[in-house]
């Protein structure tokens, strides 16, 4: 009796475990400067199988600590997979990353981590969503970040459109897309296709659950309009670094005190003025420095403050510095206070060297995060769309992807 109590509260343990959502963990302080990505320059891996993917951080502390990794597998609503290690992975995970070095010469030491997959030690079996955790010697989780491995088998054709809704005619982008399935046989495709739609890399507002609009053929065809739009947003604000010395068009001055400081020049409400374009990446950041070859040991940490006027629009709500530098977390460290004696909301964040996209987002008093109205929506802002096409036949234990789209508004049609 005691056997099978013991059996029935594992299995119910096992089953709520592994039905948790694999949701991104974001590092403590000490750990900075998260860099992720695959063979592209974007800073999220999205590699076909056998490609490799990067991962890079600084340990604030320099103390040369051990960290190690895991690699999960999971379903379409990122959830555990069925799947066991040993079927989605070759050799194993929990390794030790022993590929670190201190930095050179900086006023911030720290201790940078490298670490490459496919390795050695481990490899992928399969497609489909994964998460990779970083824990300490402790076996505590320090941070995850998710990424995707898939087969080039179908083909997907996707543009971007304006909007037919008149009430967002000038604020939303409208994907539009087709999956060629060519020699690739399914039975019942709405069953056993299923997608997601990533604007600029962001799982924050990826769009879910969708089903084709109708079959042609061997092609599924998804020209919707308002269940595949998304808020065009504005272009990201922007700042360089990469010089410790030099005043910029962004930079209004620079002081030396035990690091350096960089105060940004004060930003403004942009959700009133026409749209202007000038180019960004999308929210991400690149590392870099003038001050040496080696960008990962030798870029220096510096306090990057910035400045918004207080307004009305605010209210008591709480203001955000938003961005891939700390992926899209709003946390205390990125957090606007109301300075009473310049009137302005300001932060300051401990950031390394290198180029920088950034904006305002607003946290209201109901939880929900208020992403344009700092700095508003337009339907020409430069986006780009990634499309991933998920299969699972019956009877399988996963979701695999079997092909990939993308789109960039740059080219939106109306």
């Amino acid at each position: 009796m005691l056997k099978k109590l013991f059996y029935a509260t594992f299995i119910v343990l096992h089953t709520t475990l592994s039905s948790q959502v694999q949701e991104e963990i974001n590092p403590p302080e000490h750990i900075k400067t998260v860099i992720f990505g695959g063979p592209t320059e974007d800073q999220f891996p999205v590699v076909e199988i056998g490609e490799t993917i990067k991962l890079e951080f600084d340990d604030i502390t320099a103390g040369e600590n051990d960290y190690y990794y895991k690699i999960v597998h999971c379903d379409y609503d990122w959830t555990p997979s069925q799947l066991l290690k040993s079927q989605y992975l070759n050799g194993v995970d929990n390794q030790r990353i022993i590929d670190y070095e201190n930095s050179y010469s900086t006023l911030q030491p720290y201790s940078n981590y490298r670490l490459s997959i496919p390795n050695e030690n481990v490899s992928l079996k399969v497609s489909g969503n994964f998460v990779l955790e970083i824990y300490n010697d402790n076996y505590e989780l320090q941070f995850s970040r998710r990424f995707v491995v898939y087969k080039d088998i179908v083909k997907v054709g996707a543009e971007v459109k304006r909007s037919r809704d008149f009430n967002f005619l000038n604020e939303k982008q409208v994907v539009q897309f087709s999956i060629n399935a060519g020699s690739f046989r399914w039975v019942n495709p709405k069953k056993e296709i299923k997608v997601a739609i990533i604007q600029n890399y962001q799982w924050n507002t990826a769009l879910y659950d969708i089903a084709p609009q109708y079959t042609m053929g061997n092609e599924l065809v998804y020209k919707y309009d308002q269940e595949t739009s998304f808020y065009g947003g504005n272009e990201y604000l922007n700042f360089d670094t990469s010089d410790l010395r030099a005043p910029s068009s962004q930079i209004s001055r620079i002081e030396i005190a035990d690091l350096y400081h960089h105060f940004l020049f004060a930003d403004h409400f942009r959700s009133s003025d026409p749209y202007t374009y000038f180019p960004d990446i999308n929210g991400d950041f690149v590392v870099r420095t003038l001050q040496g070859d080696d960008h990962s040991r030798e870029a220096e940490y510096s306090l990057v403050h910035f400045a918004l006027p207080y307004d009305p629009i605010l209210n008591l709500d709480e203001v955000y510095i938003f961005g891939k530098f700390n992926n899209y977390a709003l946390t205390e460290e990125n957090k606007l206070i109301y300075n009473e004696d310049n009137g302005m909301m300001e932060g300051t964040i401990k950031m390394k060297q290198g180029f920088y996209n950034y904006k305002y987002v607003i946290k209201k008093e109901d939880g929900t995060v208020d992403l344009n109205s700092v700095g508003g929506n337009f339907h020409f802002t430069e986006n780009n769309y990634l499309i991933l096409v998920y299969y699972r036949n019956f009877g399988e234990l996963y979701d695999s992807i079997i092909g990939i789209g993308n789109a960039n508004s740059r080219d939106i049609s109306n």
